[in-house]
């Protein structure tokens, strides 16, 4: 059966997670793959290129989560009308079925395996990582909550505690949920945990 560039990605993404990016060369890839070294140069000239498609493959899949769940697919900045449309059911839905996506999506899976190996190993791959697993979605939330703040669709509470706070406390139980799957508790468990405090906070700030 053919090679397709999505089966080199995720092969490589898989190997990158499980011994980090240095540990793996284009020949472990190719001999996983059951492919010549030649074969695969076909498709991406070197181990940097996969690296560079894996990242643009997973903002890709981000971008069709948010627009599946009908909240802002692009940074405020780049379309600050899509914030102020958002609502607060449809983002705390958003926030339980990441849950789903970051721990049961096969790739987005081993990709956050694979950024949480490789924070520390350059600037370059922490910033990757705070980008797009820890201070891009507290961002993201932070702007999200300012503009319901601004439209009065949360409450006083709410606006006491403030946009960055709330962002703070909305990911820290996703963070926490997606920490406890790692470890191996019950998916479905964590889960039905997670809706019920995602619930609660809805039911704590909506106005």
């Amino acid at each position: 059966m053919k090679t397709s560039k999505e089966d080199i990605l995720l092969t490589a993404l898989k190997l990158f997670s499980e011994r980090g990016f240095d540990a793996v060369s284009t020949s472990m890839i190719a001999e996983k793959l059951d492919i010549t070294k030649g074969a695969l140069y076909r498709h991406y000239k070197d181990k940097q290129a996969i690296f560079d498609s894996i990242i643009e493959k997973m903002y890709e899949l981000d971008r069709e989560r948010a627009e599946k769940d009908s909240v802002p697919a692009s940074a405020y900045d780049e379309s600050p009308e899509e914030y102020g449309n958002t609502d607060l059911k449809d983002f705390c839905e958003f926030t339980v079925n990441q849950f789903d996506f970051w721990s049961g999506d096969e790739f987005a899976s081993a990709f956050r395996k694979m950024l949480i190996l490789e924070q520390f190993k350059s600037p370059e791959k922490m910033k990757l990582y705070q980008d797009m697993i820890v201070m891009g979605p507290v961002k993201y939330s932070e702007d999200l909550f300012e503009e319901m703040i601004g439209k009065n669709i949360l409450n006083q509470k709410a606006k006491k505690i403030g946009a960055r706070r709330l962002a703070m406390e909305l990911f820290a139980s996703l963070s926490l949920a997606l920490q406890l799957d790692d470890g191996g508790e019950d998916r479905e468990r964590i889960k039905e945990d997670l809706k019920i405090m995602i619930n609660e906070f809805r039911n704590r700030y909506s106005a």
